[in-house]
């Protein structure tokens, strides 16, 4: 049985799909107007994870990621600069051209993370027209209003507002201090807005109101029902989402079609770094592309994440993501020589089901995993659990399992040499083979019964 939390009842229900053997689960994507950054990538890497967790529970998969490619404002209560216009004035590219470069980025940074590709990548500005309908369906249930800047979902109008965050309607207006301008509530939120008069924007688009571009929220309620149907069983995302985006694409749904978008709503929580907030202008935001320039494998950041449960905060530092690295290295290390899989591990793959089955505790899981490498069963049997494991864990070990380091012949001279100066005891010529064989991409380290190599 597998029991995941649900944030909308907030409990730890057991899961049943809509569908027998089959699951539709919608993630939100990324924002495609910079690179994402690690903080962003935490909450990617748990929706892979839970997908891959339900693949190895045997049920088949229906996964959509959107593209969030249309720009939209920087505050959410619908005000601010557009984000997609300042990412055209810092590089000098057109909206489109934004957007493409930074999807690009991002299907890049899946791959190093070796996060499964979704099986489908709705894009924003390619479901214009779901979008309107969808406001249309919203307009004739008495849900939306216009005013002179654009479209309202009109939250007064929905009795179950609020029930996401757990807070009613009254207590979101109470936290309100803004300026709602034309709007009947603080709460209420842009369906579709008008282009400013006189203005040419990249993105805007005809509408039975005029010329403009949707609200942010309106693309993940009309792509997910489009993909999946309504209601479909997962919906995941960042804890950041839960109060205002989430929140305002259950009411776009309900107020639509009369049903819950999802059974299910699951939220990673933040990644801080150094026990503080990320942010530009902290200088603390990390993309994979800096990571690398810094020698780090993406697949010991994966590790690292893994390391907490998606529901608690998670401290990066980059001693804590060293000594991910070194773990990592360790177990890749130690496979090498093992057997061709057979059976054996049985008791550990049952472990590691309860853990992953009990609201995806992957740091449980691999401590499971460590206990199996550990263990004085037979390599084989090892090699055959941790395979299945790593189905889930996504390392990449099918690579090192029972799979010997090949070393290069200009490689093994230098450090035939090194043992050669080492024996003369020219221990500064002994250093400068290490590092030349270092920059060819292989640690040395020296052991009492000889010189010993490893990947970098």
């Amino acid at each position: 049985m597998m029991k995941l939390y649900n944030t909308l009842t907030r409990q730890k229900e057991e899961f049943k799909p809509i569908h027998a053997g089959k699951v539709g689960l919608y993630a939100c994507g990324p924002t495609v107007y910079w690179f994402a950054h690690i903080g962003n990538l935490r909450s990617f890497l748990f929706a892979d994870v839970l997908r891959r967790t339900l693949e190895l529970a045997g049920y088949d998969v229906n996964m959509v990621m959107n593209i969030t490619d249309v720009g939209h404002l920087t505050d959410d209560a619908d005000s601010g600069e557009d984000k997609m216009i300042v990412a055209m004035q810092r590089e000098g590219k057109t909206a489109f051209e934004i957007a493409d470069f930074y999807t690009d980025a991002f299907l890049k940074d899946v791959g190093r993370l070796n996060i499964k590709p979704a099986h489908t990548y709705p894009r924003a500005t390619k479901h214009i027209q779901e979008q309107i309908d969808m406001v249309t369906q919203l307009e004739k249930n008495g849900f939306a209003y216009t005013t002179s800047d654009g479209v309202y979902f009109d939250t007064s109008k929905l009795e179950s507002y609020g029930r996401l965050s757990g807070q009613s309607l009254d207590e979101k207006l109470a936290g309100a201090r803004v300026d709602i301008g034309e709007k009947k509530q603080a709460t209420d939120f842009a369906l579709w807005k008008f282009s400013p008069e006189g203005v040419k924007r990249d993105m805007e688009w005809e509408s039975p109101w005029g010329v403009g571009f949707p609200g942010w929220h309106i693309e993940c309620s009309a792509m997910s029902v489009k993909y999946l149907e309504a209601p479909f069983d997962i919906h995941t995302g960042g804890i950041d989402h839960i109060s205002v985006h989430h929140e305002n694409e259950l009411a776009q749904t309900e107020g639509a079609l009369g049903v819950d978008q999802a059974n299910v709503w699951m939220h990673g929580e933040f990644l801080t770094v150094d026990g503080g907030k990320m942010g530009k202008s902290l200088g603390n935001l990390f993309t994979v592309d800096q990571l690398v320039e810094k020698d780090v494998d993406p697949i010991a950041f994966r590790y690292f994440v893994l390391g907490a449960h998606y529901r608690t905060q998670l401290n990066f530092t980059f001693e804590a993501l060293e000594a991910s690295g070194n773990a990592l290295k360790r177990l890749r290390g130690l496979v090498r020589d093992w057997s061709s899989a057979t059976d054996g591990g049985e008791e550990f793959d049952k472990r590691f089901d309860a853990a992953l089955f009990d609201d995806l505790n992957t740091a449980q899981a691999l401590a499971v995993m460590w206990d199996l490498v550990d263990s004085d069963i037979a390599s084989g049997a090892k090699a055959k659990s941790l395979l299945r494991m790593d189905s889930v864990f996504g390392f990449g070990l099918e690579l090192y399992v029972g799979v010997a380091l090949e070393i290069p012949e200009d490689v093994l001279a230098l450090v035939k040499e090194r043992e050669g100066v080492r024996v003369s005891k020219d221990w500064a010529r002994s250093d400068e083979l290490r590092d030349e064989i270092l920059e060819k991409g292989y640690v040395v380290e020296d052991a009492a019964d000889g010189s010993k190599l490893s990947e970098k």
